[in-house]
């Protein structure tokens, strides 16, 4: 199954480098190209794209407001989006995370690696790496602008919350049964049922909620 891709960035170059290493990919296509967060809405419905990259500084809609319409449309239910970040310059990712993106890569990242984040992404196994990923997520989430958390786990069982630590600290369904002894359909329906309580988009909202829940703290990644 071919994954098609729309990528967002104001700046050409980057589009163009990101496009060719995209269509160098025999399982992806690019479908659209947008300068802005607006032109990246009207194509993501036009274009039927199952992926955005996403950058966040554009003009007119910034990709952090573009990636909450999409994830607010029904009809736009089914795309994910992977959000690009200059990292330790650009604090506004955690935004675009709670906003619906799936996760976020470094605009520096090696081109094999930007496949796979989109594969993964593109697949559903949204979730976001351990190691500097992480404590850049948790430095934002503790900052003093952080809004409180939408919600908890306390309607969790005690597997359960056992599940959302392993979400949080970047293992994917397969990890996961493996370290705590399940098939991977069964941890696959613990992080549905995680998701369907804490009323979560997706693996990347999990993360937040085992953030600011104070699930996930310093020294555990």
């Amino acid at each position: 199954m071919t994954i098609r891709v729309l990528l967002a960035d104001d700046q050409t170059l980057v589009r163009a480098a990101f496009a060719m290493l995209v269509e160098s990919a025999p399982d992806m296509e690019v479908v659209g190209q947008a300068a802005t967060g607006r032109e990246a809405l009207e194509l993501a419905r036009t274009e039927r794209a199952d992926l955005v990259v996403m950058d966040i500084r554009m003009p007119d809609l910034d990709g952090i407001e573009a990636t909450r319409q999409i994830a607010a449309e029904e009809d736009l239910a089914g795309v994910k989006v992977l959000v690009l970040t200059t990292y330790d310059t650009d604090e506004y990712v955690i935004e675009a995370l709670r906003a619906g993106a799936s996760g976020f890569l470094v605009k520096d990242t090696r081109p094999a690696e930007l496949l796979d984040a989109i594969r993964t992404v593109a697949a559903g196994e949204a979730l976001l790496s351990p190691g500097p990923t992480a404590r850049l997520i948790e430095r934002l989430l503790r900052s003093p602008s952080a809004p409180p958390a939408a919600g908890g786990p306390e309607s969790l069982s005690e597997r359960e919350r056992g599940v959302l630590t392993l979400v949080a600290r970047g293992l994917n369904n397969t990890e996961i049964a493996e370290t705590l002894g399940l098939s991977p359909l069964t941890a696959k329906t613990h992080v549905s049922r995680i998701m369907g309580k804490l009323g979560a988009r997706d693996r990347a909202q999990l993360v937040i909620v085992a953030y600011e829940s104070g699930m996930v703290t310093p020294g555990t990644m």
